[in-house]
C-alpha cells in the first residue's frame, strides 16, 4: 500500500496516462535472472564489463539490462532491453515475462511504480552506483516523500560519493543503510592464455625487447611495419609480434614484409623467432591474453585510420602492457582516456609518431612504469565490483533458498 498522500497522487496520475504496451524483445531464458537497470545514459561500458562479471561469478546467470544507452549485447545470456513505463499494464507485462530473481538498480533515476511492484513480487533489490544527479528530477525535488517511500524497497544502497551520500541521506529513511563504494567504472575479465607458450617463448627470447601490434588493420599495417623500422635504427634486436585484424589478411602482411626487407616467422606454423627473426606474425584472434603478457609495450591497432573504433584497452592494461593507440577509438573512449590521464596510454597519429614512441617506450624503466599506472587505473573499480558481486549472491542464494 502506498505509504504517503505523494505517492498515492503519483500513483493515481500515472494510472491516467496511456501504456506503451511494452513488448520484450526475448524469451525469457531457463534458470536464474538478474534483472540490471541502468538508466544513466553514457556508461555503457562499465555496465556490461560488470555483466559479464557477474555471469562469470555464477554458473547458468542470464542478466536483463534494460537501459536507454543502444548497447550491444557481448553474449546470449546477456539479454539488452528497454524498461517499461510506469502504466502498471507494462509493469505487469514487463514482471510476468521476465520474472527477475533480483534486481540491481544502477545510478538513480527512480521508477516509483516498476520498483514498487518488483518488490511486491518478491524481487530482491539492490541498488549501487547511486549519484545525487540521478536524484534531482523535478519530482524528487518537489515530491520527496515519493523517493522515501520506494528507496525502502532497496536492501543494500551503494552510493558513488560523499555528495551523493548527503544527497540521499536527505531523501532516506533511517531503515535504509547508505554505502561509499565509490563508482563504477569500466574494468576488464582477464584475456586466457596457455602458460606452456607463455613459458616457451619467454625462455627463448629471454631479455630481448619486444612490442606487440594488436588487430592491425589492411591500411595499418604498412604504418606499423614502417614504424618497426625506425624503432630498429635505436634498438636493432627488437622484435615486433604482428597480429593482423582477421587471420584472412595472414599472407598479404608476409608479402608486404617482405616487400619491406624484414626477416619474419609465423606463430601459426609452429615458428619461433630466431636472433635474426625481425617479426613474428600471429594472426590467431584468441591469443591477444598471451601477446599482452609477453610483450611491455603494444600497439593497439583498428585506431589509426578514420570509421574504426579501437580495442578495449583494459584488456590490455590488466596484463601488465604500455598501450600505444591511435586517435579512433570511438567504443572505448572514456577507458583511453582514464589510462591517458594516469599516463598508462599515449596516442600517436603517424607511423613517424608510433616510431619514435616505440624507441623511446621500449626501455624497461618506461614500459613498467606505464605497466604500473595502468593497473592502477584498472583496480579502481575493483572494489565496488566486488562489493556488487557480493551482494548479488547474497540476494541470489537467498531468493533460491526461499524457492526450495
Amino acid at each position: 500500500m502506498p505509504k504517503s498522500l505523494e505517492l498515492s497522487a503519483y500513483r493515481a496520475l500515472v494510472r491516467r496516462s496511456h501504456p506503451t504496451k511494452y513488448s520484450p524483445s526475448k524469451d525469457r531464458p531457463s534458470g536464474e535472472v538478474l534483472w540490471l537497470n541502468a538508466p544513466e545514459t553514457g556508461n555503457g561500458l562499465a555496465i556490461l564489463d560488470l555483466a559479464k562479471w557477474l555471469c562469470a561469478q555464477r554458473d547458468g546467470l542470464s542478466i536483463l539490462i534494460t537501459t536507454p544507452d543502444k548497447l550491444t549485447s557481448p553474449c546470449s545470456w546477456i539479454i539488452i532491453d528497454a524498461a517499461p513505463s510506469e502504466h502498471p499494464n507494462d509493469i505487469a507485462t514487463f514482471l510476468g515475462h521476465w520474472q527477475p530473481t533480483v534486481g540491481l538498480w544502477l545510478w538513480g533515476a527512480l521508477q516509483p511504480n516498476l520498483i514498487l511492484a518488483a518488490s511486491a513480487n518478491g524481487v530482491r533489490l539492490i541498488m549501487a552506483d547511486a549519484d545525487q544527479v540521478g536524484f534531482e528530477n523535478r519530482r524528487d525535488r518537489w515530491l520527496p516523500e515519493v523517493a522515501r517511500d520506494v528507496m525502502t524497497s532497496f536492501d543494500n544502497v551503494l552510493v558513488r560519493s560523499e555528495p551523493a551520500k548527503a544527497r540521499l541521506t536527505k531523501l532516506m529513511r533511517s531503515s535504509v543503510t547508505l554505502e561509499l563504494s565509490g563508482p563504477l567504472l569500466a574494468g576488464s575479465l582477464s584475456l586466457p592464455y596457455t602458460q606452456s607458450d607463455f613459458d616457451e617463448f619467454s625462455a627463448i627470447i629471454g631479455g630481448r625487447p619486444i612490442w606487440f601490434a594488436a588487430a592491425v588493420q589492411p591500411n595499418e599495417v604498412h604504418t606499423v611495419l614502417a614504424a618497426h623500422r625506425h624503432a630498429l635504427r635505436l634498438s636493432h634486436r627488437l622484435l615486433l609480434v604482428l597480429n593482423p585484424a582477421g587471420e584472412e589478411q595472414a599472407s598479404a602482411c608476409e608479402a608486404q614484409m617482405k616487400d619491406d626487407g624484414l626477416r619474419s616467422s609465423v606463430w601459426e606454423n609452429g615458428e619461433m623467432p630466431d636472433d635474426n627473426c625481425q617479426v613474428l606474425l600471429a594472426s590467431a584472434q584468441n591469443e591477444l591474453g598471451l601477446w599482452y603478457r609477453i610483450a611491455p609495450l603494444s600497439f593497439l591497432g583498428s585506431s589509426l585510420a578514420s570509421g574504426q573504433h579501437g580495442l578495449d584497452p583494459l584488456q590490455a592494461a590488466g596484463l601488465g602492457t604500455a598501450i600505444l593507440y591511435g586517435p579512433n577509438v570511438r567504443n572505448y573512449m572514456p577507458s583511453y582516456t582514464r589510462l591517458a590521464a594516469a599516463g598508462a596510454a599515449r596516442i600517436v597519429n603517424d607511423t613517424r609518431a608510433l616510431g619514435v614512441a616505440v624507441a623511446q617506450l621500449i626501455s624497461p624503466d618506461h614500459a613498467a612504469s606505464m605497466a604500473m599506472s595502468g593497473w592502477d587505473v584498472v583496480s579502481q573499480g575493483a572494489d565496488v565490483t566486488d562489493r556488487i558481486t557480493e551482494l548479488v549472491a547474497t540476494a541470489l542464494d537467498a531468493a533460491e533458498g526461499g524457492n526450495n
